[in-house]
């Protein structure tokens, strides 16, 4: 089963936008939007190092950049950070603020799909040692029989 993302919902209903009217050949469009977010994700270093899951609730500010090339292709570049995001730990009740969000996303069509990701953020949490960092770099390449051809991941999480 394949799991979307709130960055993938967002850029999926920005293109759906965009796909409304056929649009000129090296066409560029921003799009800049809010999108209200709600997530939640296991902080190991919280609660005494037991862990905890923290549910967050915030906004994701995101800035797209489409364009339509000659051939049929899009080239789509989506920036985004959290605003104004935070959480409260399921298990202790500690008070969590996330900061960074999910980065940047790139994405090519044209015979064939690539698309690279970039992700940082913080959970800053009350208290000593439960502050939390998670860094994924996320690259993928589809041939244009649909085949996926190269997949790279890099993930770091720190406790701090």
């Amino acid at each position: 089963m394949s799991h979307v993302s709130v960055k993938q919902l967002a850029m999926m209903a920005c293109l759906g936008a965009f796909s409304l009217v056929a649009p000129p050949a090296q066409a560029e469009t921003v799009v800049n939007e809010v999108f209200p977010i709600v997530f939640s994700t296991f902080v190991p270093c919280a609660n005494d190092g037991a862990g905890e899951v923290v549910t967050f609730f915030g906004d994701l500010h995101a800035t797209f950049q489409v364009t339509f090339n000659n051939g049929g292709g899009i080239h789509v570049k989506m920036d985004s950070n959290f605003q104004g995001v935070s959480g409260e730990g399921e298990t202790t009740g500690l008070k969590y603020q996330a900061t960074g969000g999910l980065g940047q996303d790139e994405f090519n069509t044209h015979a064939g799909m690539e698309e690279t990701s970039i992700l940082n953020f913080r959970v800053i949490g009350q208290g000593p040692n439960n502050n939390f960092l998670v860094h994924l770099t996320f690259h993928t390449t589809v041939n244009a029989n649909g085949t996926v051809t190269s997949t790279v991941v890099n993930s770091s999480v720190e406790c701090q």
